[in-house]
């Protein structure tokens, strides 16, 4: 009889699985914004280096895609996140700021902008993802 339930239970998830209707997890969600032009941007990274650029996940035609050194990084990123997201760290900016970032993953959320004293040194790493990334896969000016 549990075989039977096991069996039954997997044919119902085969479609699922073999159609696209399971989506990897989420990596962390970025939102920026500043006082420049094309500051603004949400960006969603996924456990298998999925890509949705304010809510876009295609460009012309093809899904978002980060490279597989770049998924490596965001990787890495959202594991040094750790603890800066689950002590819901918030770092004010200092003038003249020009970027602020908001990022949320499982631990938590962190804030901060460009030139906010203090920083852990995942902060800057994610900072340039976030550019890299919005230039070379999202194909945004900034």
């Amino acid at each position: 009889m549990r075989r039977r339930a096991l069996a039954l239970s997997l044919l119902a998830v085969l479609p699922l699985a073999t159609c696209g209707g399971i989506t990897a997890p989420d990596l962390f969600i970025v939102e920026r914004s500043g006082s420049v032009p094309d500051a603004r941007l949400t960006l969603l990274v996924n456990e298998e280096g999925g890509v949705s650029c304010n809510g876009a996940a295609m460009r012309g035609g093809r899904k978002l895609k980060l490279s597989d050194a770049a998924l490596v990084e965001a990787r890495a990123i959202q594991e040094d996140l750790k603890e800066p997201a689950s002590a819901r760290l918030s770092l004010a900016p200092a003038p003249r700021s020009v970027l602020s970032y908001l990022v949320r993953d499982e631990d938590g959320t962190v804030r901060f902008s460009d030139n906010s004293p203090g920083q852990p040194a995942v902060l800057h790493r994610l900072a340039l993802f976030v550019l890299q990334t919005s230039q070379r896969v999202c194909g945004l000016p900034l």
